[in-house]
């Protein structure tokens, strides 16, 4: 072989070799701009999900919405927003004013003790029952079933003032009360349930739907609002007069503790 074809023959392969490595050069290029362009997809991808759970964890919760929407009060209520709620007899001389949140176990011991005592009290008009329903349980247990509870109490004063006060014990009752940590009232068929032992109400499709749409959600908002500027700080609170009553653990005791309070 000639020393010029020997010459040739290695540019050649150094041509070669100089375009498989520019062709190499450039297949790692692609690669690394498809990465690159994966990477900025991946971090606005993650910076998009970020961005909106910030946007859904600033807005509004069920309930904030619900004290914002439209009022409708429950019949037999009166005052600024239908929160004041007086049973009995028009003329009955005392009024006794109780303060009760539904998950309050202490609440459930007291109607399922002195509850009946309370109706027929009020049903001989011995004094008149203004009711007050707080909810800040709720609060401190991070549920809804006070509220909704408290709703669903609405609907049944709409029904009647004895509705109401039947489906409030039934609430508090032994059977039916749940344990302070379990939400059970939070949910529509766990109120319906409650309902289904009340006669006025089991059966009463206009109950049933008023609980499903929440359509008292705002009246109990304001409920527990009025119990907020009430200066009452636990439940159960019994007063008569604006003098407080120490809540007692028996009939008999109650009323003692009533009689004593009517008397002055």
């Amino acid at each position: 072989m000639s020393s010029r074809n020997s010459q040739a023959n290695k540019a050649a392969a150094r041509e070669r070799l100089r375009a498989e490595r520019e062709a190499q050069a450039k297949k790692a290029r692609a690669r690394r701009q498809v990465f690159v362009g994966a990477g900025v997809v991946g971090i606005l991808a993650v910076a998009g999900l970020i961005g909106y759970g910030v946007v859904q964890a600033n807005q509004p919760g069920y309930w904030e919405k619900a004290a914002k929407a439209e009022l409708v009060k429950p019949k037999n209520t009166s005052g600024e927003n239908g929160t004041t709620v007086v049973v009995g007899k028009a003329d009955a001389k005392k009024t006794l004013e109780l303060y009760e949140d539904s998950r309050c176990p202490a609440c459930a011991s007291f109607e399922q003790s002195v509850g009946e005592q309370v109706k027929k009290d009020v049903a001989d008009g011995k004094y008149k029952l203004q009711y007050f329903g707080a909810t800040f349980i709720d609060n401190a247990m991070k549920g809804e079933g006070s509220k909704n509870a408290l709703s669903a109490l609405g609907a049944a004063l709409n029904v009647s003032p004895e509705a109401f006060l039947e489906y409030k014990g039934a609430l508090y009752s032994k059977e039916l009360h749940p344990e302070e940590t379990a939400d059970s009232f939070a949910k529509d068929d766990y109120l319906l349930k409650v309902a289904d032992t009340v006669p006025a109400l089991k059966g009463n499709a206009e109950f049933k739907k008023a609980v499903e749409d929440g359509t008292y959600d705002r009246w109990a908002m304001e409920m527990s609002k009025a119990f907020g500027t009430s200066g009452v700080t636990g439940t159960p609170t019994l007063k008569m007069d604006g003098k407080k009553i120490e809540t007692p653990a028996t009939p008999e005791a109650f009323t003692a503790a009533l009689d004593k309070a009517i008397a002055g």
